[in-house]
């Protein structure tokens, strides 16, 4: 059920770019009531065009009928937030988010594969530790950018998702009281991701929760991109050299691919 809902949703992106003739620097689309193609509870849809309608990102929004679903689209602006998320000596990934579809379907499926909590480092806005909330699961967003930690705390008078503002790879994750946690690492691998993750990595092995977490990854096919020798979208050397097994993988749009052939692969993993 969820890999078809991944699928729909990347059928309904493409035939939004098609027609959408606008030119916002990002722009994406939410349908506006639950369907056949789209099983997504009428709440949860309301919660995420909530989360739209608060975000500052966004300053543009109408009604548009996609291949006869109703979907109102967003358009925004990232690009302040972006250059200021690059200044930070230790920022391993610049701000870059996916699509607040693709988070929702992200968390979905990590609530299916069993996982309580959800982490996520390098969080931008916030968007997947709020669709976490959206859908009952614990959920702590870790970013380093002040001003995206400011962003955040105005989008938590919904559903706290707990923004903390801090370097993710010293961070007390055991602070949290972890139980079952699946980590969202916010980057491409070839963008900073693997130095971002080997540091959470790092931090967390010597716990006991290591064992019973879980990962995921945003990863790409883009041949802009060196290509990983083990390939899972880049990330097959981290995921062998950490002892972690890939148990799932599905493809959903990013602001980085609206206008790109292929959607961005997520790679699901677990510790062994």
């Amino acid at each position: 059920m969820i890999e078809q809902l991944a699928k729909n949703i990347v059928s309904l992106k493409k035939e939004f770019e098609k027609t959408y003739d606008g030119k916002s620097q990002m722009q994406e689309i939410i349908p506006v009531s639950t369907s056949e193609s789209f099983s997504i509870k009428q709440q949860d849809l309301e919660l995420l065009h909530q989360f739209a309608t608060k975000n500052p990102i966004y300053y543009n929004s109408y009604e548009s009928t996609i291949d006869n679903t109703k979907c109102i689209v967003y358009e925004g602006d990232i690009n302040k937030y972006w250059l200021n998320s690059i200044q930070h000596d230790a920022s391993n990934a610049p701000f870059s988010p996916t699509w607040i579809m693709s988070a929702y379907v992200t968390t979905l499926m990590t609530k299916n594969l069993g996982y309580s909590e959800v982490i996520d480092i390098g969080s931008g806005d916030g968007r997947i530790a709020f669709c976490a909330k959206v859908l009952d699961m614990e959920a702590y967003s870790v970013e380093l950018d002040e001003q995206l930690v400011d962003l955040q705390k105005l989008l938590v008078t919904t559903l706290d998702f707990h923004p903390f503002c801090s370097n993710a790879t010293t961070f007390d994750y055991a602070s949290l009281n972890l139980n079952h946690p699946v980590f969202f690492i916010g980057g491409l691998a070839q963008m900073g991701g693997v130095a971002l993750a080997t540091g959470v990595i790092d931090k967390i092995q010597p716990h006991d929760f290591w064992k019973k977490t879980g990962w995921v990854f945003a990863g790409t096919h883009s041949q802009k991109y060196a290509p990983d020798p083990k390939n899972e979208a880049g990330w097959g050397t981290l995921i062998e050299e950490n002892k972690l097994k890939k148990i799932q993988q599905i493809s959903l749009p990013t602001v980085w691919t609206f206008h790109e052939t292929d959607e961005t692969p997520y790679i699901f993993a677990e510790s062994l």
